[in-house]
């Protein structure tokens, strides 16, 4: 397609070849609906998205005419894709019917936005000149647009909007409609009191912001901006689950009384991946949020790279035509076709409860930062640019309207604001907590936050009872069938509980006392390892029975969902809607552990940071299925070191519990405790069954999670072993094998925050031993051994601390399953002999 960057676009009115004497009028209006967006006047410029050449649209004549009118103008629409025909109709009906006149009251709003939007970054530009602030210069047509938006939402029934957005325009917004004081923007750039955030914080273009805003039906919209990184789109799925959170919280019309708006750059909507993971969770149960609003503020431009070079396709939006959901293509220096479209887009999703995408296209005044000078790689295009008026100017003329005393009023009232900026003493908060995170606290441990985790023999028999029972018109699978048998006889003490039942007695024991319990990934209501069956399927009708949601008739609510292929857009969409319902055991799970590195943009810039960076709390907890059997580089090692490299300040939790009852306790006080943190959560996979690794069933009225288990069988041990997880468990059975009672085996169940005192007593429990030795099944780069090893010394004080660990290699593991185990005898081998720093050294 021709993307020339020398030519201005051609005039779309090229005289047509064919007359429409033999087409009707609905096959005229018909072509032109399926193709007419390829001949809109688009590009404010006229440089980019000329007409293109489509023989079916060369007709001549009054109906032509206009459907030209409708489809070839300022607005291209792209509806014709999808399936429904209602909806192609209610689509092709309004944009067919005669646009309302703009009212003078009206028009003068628009202005206002208009020249508020520009003043305030004019003013930004000539006060803090060489400071970034991504201006929305180009694109203000997006004030008046949000302002449509709400004000029709908020007629339809909304209450709410979240909305998430990339640094272009984020100031902007915040002053324009999210009611932000100018002076509270212009501090972030004086930087008062930067003591106060030493260490954290974040720039003034990626932190969130709340505010209200007044409708013209006499209602207030809450309005809620989601803190973001500079990691475009990587956002979208956070504003989404948190969109959900907010809707589920209402008792119904939820989808109708949250509005989520997502808004979007050019470049990134066509070029990052999380997007497409997003936009494909817009359907899917469990992730639905009743339609989004999608607004690319389109610069045709991505920071130096052009249209061709962003995108393969004409339009960046053309990824969103995969599904079945309209998009409109906005020539953003048209106001009134600008806001027609916002109006237009709350009402479809509304109908509908669809995404809506609006590629709102206009052009960048400056260059990606204003630090830039875009003129070195677009010379032609910023020729124009500098002889091109603002939109204000250009739309104050179209009105006849002197906008000139405005101007020097608003200019006088922003630099009024810079003024009072200078004099701020804090750094302005511009966002504030939902109530419902009053009961929550962050910041360092206190072992005040620590609460009872154990339940009665008698509940989990009553619990046990519920979950192993189906109806009897239910057709169970014979192995299923026996399972819930074995778990009848475990929640009765006749056998020690798995993992697989410890987890349902967790979630059950929540639910019936209130706690909801949401749990999402790939495979999870079966389990990757066939270890949870938490929904059940008749072999008959393949109908479902979950026995978790048949507790009792006041029970709270649980989810389980398969989620799609996807790991960065779900963790997000989880990691989001942890951060509006902190009532809620919030759970992501992992095929295998190393696949969360696809979710690594949101473990780094979301869950591990967002306390520190935006002072943000999340409960979101990671099961991450870890261990080395022979399976390859693939799905052994959850990378425990990467999520201990990223701890600090007390930001998250990082355990692996070791037996069934701990893997009970540990979910159970992540869900009661206050101290609300991000946990992660190594979990099993051959260790799921093992007889070392099940627990009896008074483990599970122990009053807590242990962050170390101490050596119990061995009184005075000479040697101590300290390990997580299950090398533990191999070590023990072979430790039993040979007899051996001199050499004691400590598992430390949680990593951090790092628990040095119980560490410390379980160590000295035994004086006699002089060896501590860290044994890992990881190679030395990996796993906790560059964690743990100048902590343990510490802990051990004047004792001998030595390490067992796999060499260093630039792969997890071996792809031979002989060769694993070869490395794991011989790691079990060195862990219990004796003299083991003379075998170290030869």
């Amino acid at each position: 397609m021709d993307m020339s960057t020398t030519k201005l676009a051609p005039d779309p009115s090229t005289a047509p070849s064919v007359q429409q004497a033999s087409l009707t009028r609905e096959q005229i209006f018909e072509t032109f609906r399926r193709w007419g967006y390829l001949q809109a006047n688009l590009d404010p410029l006229g440089q980019y998205l000329p007409p293109e050449k489509v023989s079916e649209l060369d007709i001549a004549g009054p109906d032509a005419d206009e459907a030209r009118k409708y489809y070839c103008s300022t607005v291209g629409a792209e509806f014709m894709h999808i399936p429904s025909p209602e909806r192609r109709q209610w689509i092709a009906e309004r944009l067919e019917a005669d646009a309302l006149a703009v009212d003078e009251a009206a028009q003068h709003r628009i202005l206002e936005l208009l020249t508020r939007a520009d003043m305030f970054e004019q003013v930004i530009q000539s006060r803090y000149l060489g400071t970034k602030r991504f201006s929305l210069e180009g694109v203000t047509a997006l004030i008046p647009f949000l302002d449509e938006l709400l004000n029709r939402a908020s007629e339809l029934g909304a209450e709410k909007s979240m909305m998430a957005m990339s640094h272009r325009g984020r100031l902007s917004v915040m002053v324009n409609t999210f009611g932000k004081s100018a002076s509270d923007i212009f501090s972030k750039f004086e930087d008062v009191d930067p003591r106060s955030i030493l260490g954290g914080g974040d720039v003034k273009y990626h932190v969130g912001a709340t505010g209200t805003y007044p409708t013209r039906n006499g209602e207030t919209m809450a309005l809620h901006l989601v803190s973001n990184p500079s990691h475009l789109e990587a956002v979208d799925p956070v504003a989404m689950g948190r969109a959900r959170a907010k809707q589920q919280r209402y008792p119904e019309k939820g989808e109708e009384k949250v509005l989520p708006v997502l808004i979007h750059g050019d470049a990134a909507y066509a070029g990052q991946g999380i997007w497409a993971e997003t936009l494909t969770l817009a359907t899917i149960e469990g992730y639905t949020v009743g339609g989004t609003i999608q607004i690319i503020v389109n610069n045709l431009i991505g920071f130096t790279a052009e249209p061709e070079e962003s995108n393969s396709t004409r339009f960046s939006s053309d990824i969103s035509r995969r599904l079945p959901i309209p998009i409109f293509h906005v020539n953003a220096e048209d106001p009134a076709a600008v806001v027609r479209i916002a109006a237009l887009a709350a009402e479809y999703r509304h109908a509908f409860k669809s995404d809506v995408v609006i590629d709102l296209i206009g052009y960048r005044r400056h260059g990606h930062s204003e630090v830039d000078d875009p003129t070195i790689t677009q010379p032609l295009r910023y020729a124009r640019i500098k002889n091109h008026p603002p939109l204000y100017e250009i739309y104050a003329k179209q009105i006849g309207a002197d906008i000139a005393p405005r101007v020097q009023e608003l200019q006088a009232e922003f630099a009024e604001a810079q003024k009072q900026a200078t004099t701020m003493q804090k750094m302005a908060v511009l966002a504030k907590l939902p109530e419902y995170w009053s009961a929550y606290t962050g910041g360092p441990y206190k072992p005040e936050y620590e609460v009872e985790t154990g339940i009665s023999r008698e509940e989990i028999g009553e619990l046990t009872r519920a979950l192993t029972s189906y109806p009897e018109s239910f057709h169970i699978h014979a192995k299923i069938k026996k399972l819930l048998e074995q778990r009848a006889e475990m929640g009765s003490g006749q056998k020690p509980l798995d993992y697989g039942m410890a987890e349902a007695v967790a979630f059950a024991s929540l639910l019936k006392s209130g706690t909801p319990v949401r749990l999402s990934g790939q495979d999870s209501q079966r389990g990757t390892f066939n270890q949870r069956h938490s929904v059940l399927i008749d072999i008959e009708n393949e109908e479902s029975w979950v026995p978790l949601r048949h507790l009792s008739d006041d029970q709270a609510k649980f989810e389980v969902y398969n989620s799609m292929l996807s790991e960065a857009g779900v963790l997000g969409f989880e990691y989001g809607y942890s951060r509006d319902y902190p009532e809620c055991l919030i759970l992501w799970e992992a095929q295998f552990g190393d696949f969360a590195n696809g979710a690594q943009i949101i473990i780094d810039q979301f869950i591990s940071s967002g306390e520190d960076k935006w002072g943000l709390l999340g409960g979101v907890t990671l099961l991450l299925p870890h261990g080395y059997e022979g399976q390859g580089p693939e799905h052994s090692s959850a990378r425990v070191e990467r999520y201990l490299q990223l701890a600090a300040h007390d930001n998250m939790q990082i355990c692996q519990p070791s037996t069934a009852a701990q893997y009970f306790h540990l979910l159970r006080r992540q869900a009661l405790r206050k101290w609300r943190k991000p946990l992660v959560v190594f979990t099993p996979k051959s260790m799921l069954r093992h007889p070392d690794a099940v627990s009896p069933i008074e483990d599970f009225s122990r009053s807590r999670f242990l962050n170390v288990l101490p050596e119990t069988e061995i009184q005075d041990a000479k040697r101590l072993l300290i390990c997580t997880g299950k090398i533990g468990h191999e070590l023990r059975v072979e430790r039993k094998k040979r007899g051996d009672n001199t050499t004691g085996i400590i598992f430390l169940e949680q990593m951090y925050p790092w628990p040095e005192a119980e560490l410390a007593a379980a160590i000295q429990a035994h004086p006699h031993a002089h060896e501590v030795i860290w044994v890992q099944e990881e190679p030395e780069n990996m796993g906790a051994h560059a964690y743990v090893l100048p902590r343990l010394r510490r802990v051990a004080r004047d004792r001998q601390v030595l390490s067992i660990k796999r060499s260093a290699a630039a792969s997890p593991a071996t792809g031979s399953p002989k060769a694993h185990e070869m490395e794991q005898r011989t790691l079990i081998e060195l862990a219990l002999s004796s003299g083991l720093q003379e075998k170290l050294k030869r």
